[in-house]
């Protein structure tokens, strides 16, 4: 049975088989990249700077569309098994002076770049955004108005923390013209909550949506998580009942990345009562099988949305995209990132700002371009990056027809092949020529079927999250 609006890949089945299971150990337990970008980011290096940076976007076509993201690395309270750049704030003029500096950067690459440049996409991320007060979030939000065209149709969303959603901020969001909000909900079962730290019940994330819909926000994306402490099928699937009851447009469902080693908040987290890999693949099936039953369309492999939503209609015509904010429809030409640790990606390449608060800060004082890091992209990369998108879109690819419209001979996957050979004798994936299709058993690995046109992976523990 094929997914509902994706010719590519199958429906989930109903039940896992034994069979099945038995692929667990061997693809589960990889630790592969979310591939949100090829080369992926831990591949950046130093050698891509402010200069090199500066030179990108003097170069960048004035006529070609932009997408801004803002990262904002603060949260009331840290929750244990956040993996994202963020921090508790000691006062709140330390928000303050951070937003300050943000509209300070968006000047500086509005200079550069010349200003009233075509914005067709906006992105808070964190952190919590929501933890800026009304009048400095409309603030910084005028200020990218200033700078750049915001176009008639531009996506303006932010990630939201339901805790800290009171009246005046969703008044605010309301006024700014965000179009999206992203609901940071994960799970609502008690226990699993105080296992990470998120006390957050069913009724604050209801208000929250009521609000919302209220001020005529009505695009709606909720984050749920599975394998986290104490958490089981049941949990997972009663909370994607719960999203899916108060008619949320969007589902993400992420697997927990357990790396206390990088993440020190995680060391909170009692490793013992974290459920194994197949207590974790169970609960990423529970979820699917929920926001099946509920009517939402599978979307790569870990979306769900309403058939009429733009990303299911994306998906169901081939236009489906996947860049840092994860799935998307119809990217802009550029993402241009303001604030510590946030990534951007031009034409030429990745760039990535300094991740340290204090030096970032330090160097948009100064006058400068705040990049770290980053990579410039040849040809290959270019094409790899095609392929592996159309993998984690479509579920298929025909490599043929991708390298010959980037002019790259089709040759340069023969490395690829013989890596998907295991999997097509897995049953992971079809193969016909040059054309690659996952099954219904290999669209749950999908970014195993994409790690293989990665010749460079490296999948040492700790460096990228598990498979499934």
């Amino acid at each position: 049975m094929q997914v509902k609006g994706n010719p590519g890949i199958e429906r989930y089945p109903k039940r896992v088989s034994w069979e099945d299971r038995m692929y667990l150990e061997r693809y589960a337990l990889a630790n592969l990249p979310r591939y949100t970008s090829y080369p992926p980011a831990n591949r950046f290096d130093t050698g891509v700077e402010s200069g090199t940076y500066r030179g990108w976007l003097r170069q960048f076509d004035p006529a070609a569309s932009l997408s801004l993201y803002l990262h904002v690395p603060f949260c009331r309270t840290l929750c244990w098994y956040c993996g994202c750049h963020t921090t508790v704030p000691n006062a709140d003029d330390r928000i303050d002076r951070y937003v300050s500096l943000l509209r300070a950067e968006v000047d500086l690459v509005a200079a550069e770049l010349g200003e009233g440049r075509p914005v067709v996409n906006v992105h808070f991320g964190g952190g919590t955004p929501t933890i800026l007060d009304p009048d400095s979030f409309l603030a910084l939000v005028q200020r990218l108005r200033e700078r750049f065209a915001f176009q008639p149709d531009a996506e303006v969303a932010v990630e939201v923390d339901p805790r800290g959603l009171d009246e005046a901020r969703i008044a605010a969001l309301a006024e700014a013209g965000v179009t999206r909000v992203s609901l940071g909900v994960q799970d609502l079962d008690p226990e699993v909550q105080r296992a990470i730290n998120r006390i957050q019940p069913f009724g604050t994330v209801a208000r929250a949506v009521t609000g919302l819909k209220k001020a005529g926000i009505t695009a709606i994306n909720a984050d749920l998580m599975y394998g986290l402490p104490k958490q089981t099928e049941e949990h997972v699937a009663t909370s994607a009942r719960a999203v899916a009851m108060l008619g949320v447009d969007r589902v993400a469902v992420f697997g927990y990345a357990h790396v206390p080693w990088f993440k020190a908040n995680q060391r909170a987290i009692d490793e013992s009562t974290l459920p194994g890999p197949e207590a974790r693949f169970g609960q990423a099936e529970a979820a699917a099988q929920v926001l099946d039953e509920k009517g939402y369309d599978a979307i790569g492999f870990d979306h769900f949305a309403r058939p009429d939503d733009p990303l299911a209609v994306a998906s169901a015509t081939g236009r489906l995209r996947r860049n840092f904010q994860g799935y998307v429809v119809e990217p802009a030409d550029a993402i241009v990132g303001f604030g510590a640790s946030s990534i951007g990606s031009l034409p030429q390449g990745y760039v990535q700002n300094e991740p340290h608060l204090k030096r970032w800060g330090e160097r948009v004082t100064a006058g400068e371009l705040p990049v770290a890091r980053g990579i410039a992209l040849d040809d290959e990369d270019r094409l790899r990056r095609d392929v592996i998108e159309r993998v984690l879109c479509d579920g298929a690819v025909d490599l043929a027809r991708v390298a010959d419209a980037a002019g790259q001979p089709v040759e340069l996957f023969t490395g690829a092949l013989d890596r998907l050979g295991v999997l097509q004798s897995d049953g992971l994936v079809a193969v016909h020529e040059w054309t690659i299709r996952c099954t219904e058993l290999g669209r749950r690995y999908m970014r195993n079927v994409a790690a293989c046109f990665d010749p460079a992976l490296d999948t040492m523990q700790g460096r990228h999250s598990r498979a499934v």
